[in-house]
Order: C-alpha cells, then structure tokens, then sequence
C-alpha cells in the first residue's frame, strides 16, 4: 500500500465527497450549467497561477537532482494544463488579460495559501501531501467520467474531462504517487502519519469547497 492510499483510507467519506461532489457528478453527465462551469474554469485558472508557485517551491525546498526535476515536471504539467483553461476561456471572449485580473473568490484564496503555508513552514513532503489531492484526485476523475464520452453525444465538457484522463496527465498523477513513497521511505512514525493526514484533509475539504464555491455562484445568479 501506498502512502498516498494510507491517507485516503484515513480520511474516509471526505475524500468522496470531493471526488464524486454534485458539481463532478453534473459535469460527468453532461447537466452542469454551463455559467457553473464558466466560474469554476476561471477561478481554477487563477488557483493554478498559485498552484504553480507552490510547486516551483518544491523545487527550491528539494536537496536532490531527482527532487528538482520532477519540481520541474510537476510545475510543467501545471503550466500545460492552463493551456486548457486559456483555449476554453477565449471562446467565452475572456481575453488573457481579463483572465489573469479576474478576482480570486473566497475558496481560491483558502486552498492556495494553505497550500503555500505548508510548504513555507513544512518540509518538502508536507508540501508535496497538499499538493497531492489536487493532482491525484483530478486524474481519478478523469478517468472515472471517460466513459460518459462514448454514452452522451457531444458530450459538453468532453475537452475538460479528456485533458485529466488523458494518458499525460494519469502519468502525472502516478508519478505524485511514487514521489510521496518516495519522500517518505520506509519508516513513518504514528505521530507523523497523523501529521501528515491532517494536512491531506485539509486540502481534500478544500478540493469540495471549490466545486462548492461554483455551485453557490450558480444558485445565486438562477434566483
């Protein structure tokens, strides 16, 4: 077992509730409003601006080679998946400029700076825990809303979701997984373990408030 599966069985129901949240079950079967999804994009494009920061600091917390090229790697496919966000987004008539100066809503701010604090006050394997939901999670749902491409014609959010289960990205995410075994060897004490727990539930509790945060958005403007 996995250190990544050890903190996933330790969080239980709140590691669901963001991988199958309302807002992922929707937009797997096609029924997500689409100014839900228009929200969400722009405000995870904003999260991924931050996000990338935090994994460039992976790479200045990293004492090996092998640690900075895959700070290189990860902070590359970050960089790579904005591309998505950018394509999707000036199809709306969002220009880069308005992307980028958009205003980060509540949630954004939450999830990105504790992200960023625990790889300021922790060590690299903190930091790469918090990291973690976000990568893996995605790649498991990818994966998990594929098949409604080949049920649903014109599927609305085919680009979205073949982007996360693409071959790329699942690499991305199984090589989070290795790095996490990595960092943290062969020994693991029970404190350090619940250490570590608290920070992945932490960050997995954020993942559903940012699919939260685009459900409210679109309860407010449907009144």
């Amino acid at each position: 077992m996995s250190l990544f599966h050890d903190l996933k069985d330790a969080i239980g129901s709140d590691w669901t509730d963001y991988t199958e949240h309302s807002f992922v079950t929707q937009l797997g079967n096609g029924t997500l409003p689409l100014s839900a999804f228009q929200n969400y994009l722009v405000q995870d494009y904003l999260f991924l601006i931050q996000f990338a920061r935090a994994y460039a600091l992976t790479g200045y917390k990293a004492r090996t080679i092998a640690d900075i090229a895959a700070a290189s790697s990860g902070l590359a496919t970050i960089v790579h998946e904005t591309e998505l966000h950018r394509r999707m987004t000036e199809r709306w008539g969002i220009t880069g400029d308005e992307l980028e100066a958009a205003p980060e809503k509540i949630a954004t701010v939450a999830y990105t700076r504790y992200v960023l604090d625990c790889g300021l006050r922790g060590d690299l394997l903190d930091l790469h825990v918090a990291l973690a939901p976000c990568m893996i999670g995605y790649a498991e749902i990818g994966a998990a809303l594929e098949p409604a491409l080949g049920s649903i014609v014109e599927h609305p959010y085919a680009e979205w979701i073949s982007e996360y289960a693409s071959p790329h990205y699942q690499t991305a995410a199984q090589e989070t997984i290795q790095r996490l075994d990595r960092l943290a060897g062969d020994s693991i004490t029970a404190r350090r373990f619940d250490e570590l727990v608290a920070v992945f539930r932490s960050a997995t509790r954020m993942e559903s408030a940012f699919w939260q945060q685009a459900l409210i958005f679109e309860a407010s403007v449907s009144r």
